[in-house]
């Protein structure tokens, strides 16, 4: 090893889903959304101008606009660069003591990457057997707690006043729950953040509001740990989000029928296509996510994965302990899933 190697800051980093170069392919491997934007947001894209600037480094207009749409103070609201960044300067605020931070054992493969960037400890806290979580198991002293709500890539979600035991048993740590994926089922803990200072609630535009490529994450919480994250930010990088993305994540927020109308058409997807996979013998996970976590007794998920890629049709697989067996399927539109179903009728031929 060089010299100057013994210097650097080594590790694993974290790895996305496949974005693959191809055309004419069925993408179910990354959860976008796959009927686009709201309208509002494509003709805002006309309007963007000033680009030779800078952008507005509080991203008021964006921040204003989830606030009135959560019914907060806009000193209750941070924007980030995507939910991850949101995410990374949470962990860099909040995640200093000496004590292990928890989270799941199987969640978003980005908190132990964080974790182990920023020098915290940390402990993996195992599901149980049906990959759900227990909340005795954070009633224990740590350093912090995260994990999302419902859980990722299992989809499962937890009641309201799970969080909040776990958030009461804790007012010397900061809790945050990662809301990715509320929009298409679960139930939010957003109106507990006016009764704990230390609740952290993180969204992202990337999924049930199709922006994805856009890059916009936001987390609401006490006035306190928002200042917190700002002076971070600031001390970071002063210009998180760019023009076009504070632009059109307003214009987003503004078209709420869209918004439900969208979810609605994924959710009844959801519900026909996980019928289909029990029809084939397939064990799904009870999700109210945009994907499903799936496993068949017979057929191991890896052959599954690399017979669907050769077909033009991409799933999640991770080589991970206790979950190499499944498959995580972004639910498309119905004529993807339907093409799904009609690779699943012929492999298992």
């Amino acid at each position: 090893m060089a010299g100057w190697e013994e210097n650097v800051r080594k590790v694993t980093p974290y790895v996305p889903g496949e974005q693959p170069k191809k055309e004419n392919i069925i993408k179910l491997n990354t959860n976008e959304n796959p009927y686009g934007p709201s309208p509002r947001v494509q003709a805002a894209l006309l309007n963007v101008e000033h680009l030779r600037k800078y952008p507005d480094p509080a991203a008021s207009l964006l921040v204003d606009k989830i606030a009135a749409y959560h019914g907060v103070d806009s000193a209750q609201v941070f924007v980030g660069v995507g939910s991850d960044d949101v995410l990374a300067m949470s962990f860099l605020a909040f995640f200093n003591g000496n004590k292990e931070i928890l989270f799941p054992d199987i969640t978003y493969s980005f908190y132990d990457v964080w974790a182990e960037l920023l020098r915290i400890p940390y402990r993996k806290v195992p599901l149980d057997s049906d990959f759900r979580l227990r909340k005795e198991d954070y009633f224990s002293t740590c350093g912090g707690i995260i994990f999302p709500n419902p859980n990722a890539p299992t989809g499962i979600p937890v009641e309201p006043d799970f969080i909040e035991d776990i958030v009461k048993r804790h007012p010397e740590i900061v809790v945050i729950i990662d809301e990715a994926y509320i929009d298409f089922g679960g139930k939010t803990v957003l109106p507990l953040v006016e009764a704990y200072e230390n609740l952290l609630v993180v969204r992202t535009f990337s999924k049930s509001r199709s922006m994805a490529g856009l890059r916009i994450g936001y987390a609401i919480g006490s006035r306190k740990l928002i200042k917190y994250l700002n002076d971070v930010k600031y001390s970071f990088n002063s210009y998180t989000l760019n023009q076009p993305s504070i632009l059109l994540g307003a214009a987003s927020i503004e078209d709420e029928e869209y918004f439900r109308k969208t979810i609605a058409k994924i959710v009844q997807t959801r519900e026909w296509f996980k019928e289909a996979l029990e029809q084939f013998g397939f064990q799904v996970l009870p999700s109210v996510s945009n994907f499903l976590f799936v496993t068949h007794p017979n057929y191991p998920a890896e052959d599954i994965f690399e017979a669907a890629k050769k077909a033009g049709i991409y799933f999640r697989h991770f080589h991970n302990d206790r979950i190499e067996e499944y498959l995580r399927i972004t639910i498309g539109t119905d004529v993807e899933m339907q093409a799904v179903v009609d690779f699943l009728k012929n492999y298992m031929k």
